[in-house]
Formats: C-alpha cells, structure tokens, sequence
C-alpha cells in the first residue's frame, strides 16, 4: 500500500504531520513523533513579539552608558554582526534536523513583514526543509479595509518568499469575505502550500478579578468540517499543496481530509490529549480503512470527494445549508 505524499515539494512518507505546538518544542518528543510514523514535523513558533523584544533589549544595552564613557564603543560587538532574535530556536532546529530523518518545517507567528525577512533566512541557513508562517492578524481597527487586511498577507509572504529558497507555506484562517479568492492570491504569490485554518483563540472575561485573561481548549472532530469544506472547494484551483488542521483526531477524520483534497494532515490536539503514539493508531486504522475499501494509495483516495469530484457539487455551497436545516427533527 502506497502512503506517499507531495506537500510544498516534499515527498512525504505518509500525509499525518504534526503541526505546531508544545511537542514540537521538545527533541525527546520530536524523535518519539517519528517512531510514531510522522511524516515530517512543522516546529512550533517563534513569534514576531519575540524578535521584536529580544532586538529592543539587545539595544538597549549596546547603547547604555555609551554617551558617558567614549572609549567604551570600543568594547561593543559590530551591531550588524549581532545575530537579533532567540538564537535558542535556531539551536532547536539545528538539534530537530540532527535527531531525525524526516523533514523539519520552521515556524514564524506574527503578522508584519517586520523582521520576519531575516529571520526566515537564518531557519533556513539553520538547516530547515521548510517555513511555515503562521499569520495571526486581528483586524481590530475599523478603518481598515477587508482588502488591507488581505494585503498584509500577501506582503509577508512575498518578502519571506524572495528572501529563501527553501519552500514556504501560509497558515491562515477562515475569516476572509472570500476564502477562495485568498487562496489564489497567496498561491499566485509564490506559496508552496496553503495550511487550512489557522485558528483563533478567544480570550474571555473572568467575571472574580474582572480581567480579560487568555482562553485555550483543544480543538474536538467536528471542527475539522471547516477545513474540509474549504479544501473540497478550494482543490484544484491552485497550485499549492493543500494541509488540513484543526479537528483531526482519528484515521476517520484523516481521510476525509484526504478524500476532500487536503496533501497532508496537520495533527495536534489529539496528540496532546493521548500521548503522540496515537499517530501510530491512526495510520494504522487509516491503512485497515483503504484496505478494506481497495485503495491502493493516497494518491487514488486524494480529492475523491472534492467539489469538483462529487455528483452533487452544491452540497458544499448554500444547497447543504438548506439540507442541513432541514434534516432535524
């Protein structure tokens, strides 16, 4: 049975990828990830607040105390050769790339092009196979257009693409007037692969110290059908390798993904709540699946149930709306 996958120009052994998180963050779990049967792993994020923080700090004290003393600019390192940022994610890197054979896929969080430009070179000089940016934009300003917010995408990915060689992929989430038209436009714009969805957590109110504090639950199955949705719609309308995350938490789930369109599928909070050899289970159980249904590879199984694929198209527009609605009683 042939479990092989394309995604951003990588040929992967199988489509199951853990995605960012806290078990990417750790060389003992990321060589485990791979006994599991992990494909390749995507590291989990440095984020643009982080760059930002470390390079503020790094001036302030090459500039202190300077304008007293003149002779002490001599006892300061060249600025330009001070290498900004946690220089620890780029040992981890170095450390994942040494510790296993799979591919590793750096991860930027943020949302300006800022210095994401060369820190995406320094992950790739680090050894990376890949980049993933995960944008995390809020579109909290009101006078900001859809079309802006739309644009800020593009301008981080097109800077970072003409930055590196090795290939890049785009984290984003469901919240566009026209999640398709984003689609083409980040692939027109070099992306190597589209990661499906980025997922936004919501902060809530404790109503004891009447704070606004952060909010974080694990995502469950049925939210995996936005994704899927979107990838059945998007499939074959571009170029890039398509990933599906939020919601996989079976070998069911998994291949329904597949069946929609989806190259890979990006696995976290099942790995969380069960330990990271329940990737082992759900490759198993995906392989029993295909055997039973006579699907020799992915490849067979990939797109199968897109929209364009389906006798009934609709059913991923407003149609399944109607029906759905309809449907309880």
């Amino acid at each position: 049975m042939d479990l092989t996958t394309k995604y951003m120009g990588l040929t992967l052994k199988n489509p199951l990828v853990p995605s960012a998180g806290p078990l990417t963050a750790n060389i003992d779990s990321i060589r485990r990830l791979e006994d599991a049967g992990a494909s390749a792993i995507v590291l989990h994020s440095v984020f643009e607040e982080q760059l930002a923080h470390e390079a503020e700090e790094l001036d302030y004290h090459l500039q202190a105390g300077a304008e007293s003393f003149a002779e002490s600019l001599s006892y300061f390192p060249r600025f330009e050769e001070y290498r900004l940022g946690p220089d620890a994610y780029l040992d981890h890197v170095r450390k994942a790339k040494a510790a296993v054979r799979i591919p590793v896929i750096g991860s930027l969080n943020g949302f300006t092009t800022g210095g994401w430009v060369e820190y995406a070179r320094q992950i790739e000089q680090a050894g990376a196979d890949g980049i993933e940016l995960n944008v995390y934009y809020v579109a909290a300003d009101p006078r900001l257009n859809g079309a802006a917010v739309e644009q800020v995408y593009v301008d981080v990915l097109q800077a970072v693409r003409a930055a590196v060689k090795i290939p890049v992929a785009v984290k984003f989430g469901p919240y566009f007037s026209s999640v398709p038209t984003m689609a083409r436009r980040l692939d027109q714009a070099g992306a190597d692969a589209l990661v499906m969805f980025n997922r936004f957590y919501q902060p809530d109110i404790d109503l004891v110290s009447l704070e606004v504090r952060p909010s974080l639950a694990l995502s469950e199955s049925f939210e995996s059908r936005l994704p899927m949705r979107w990838i059945a719609i998007i499939f074959g309308s571009v170029k890039a390798s398509l990933a599906a995350t939020t919601g996989i938490a079976t070998a069911q789930d998994a291949i329904k993904m597949i069946m929609a369109g989806a190259d890979v599928c990006q696995l976290c909070s099942v790995l969380l709540r069960k330990g990271v050899y329940e990737l082992a289970q759900i490759l198993r159980d995906m392989e029993s699946w295909m055997e039973e249904k006579e699907y020799d590879s992915v490849s067979l199984m990939k797109g199968s149930m897109s929209q364009r694929a389906v006798p009934d198209p609709a059913a991923f527009e407003r149609a399944n709306y109607m029906k759905t609605l309809n449907s309880y009683k």
